[in-house]
């Protein structure tokens, strides 16, 4: 499963820190943060998709702590 979210990153570095941490989460298949567009974009199995995503957000919080990530 692979869903969009948006979210607001202050610069291209912290975008690709953000996307690292995420990639490095075990059973993620893919991740893309773009600073441009301001989007995040996870792939990861449906049936665990709802934890991965929680944990993808806890990993941009640690990376920058006033990231928001809207995931209604």
């Amino acid at each position: 499963m692979k869903k969009k979210f948006k979210c607001e990153v202050d610069c291209a570095n912290c975008a690709a820190k953000m996307e690292e941490a995420i990639k490095n989460i075990p059973g993620v298949i893919d991740a893309n943060v773009n600073f441009m567009t301001q989007k995040l974009t996870l792939e990861a199995p449906e049936e665990q998709f709802d934890e991965l995503l929680t944990a993808a957000v806890a990993a941009c919080k640690k990376v920058e702590p006033d990231c928001e990530i809207e995931i209604a």
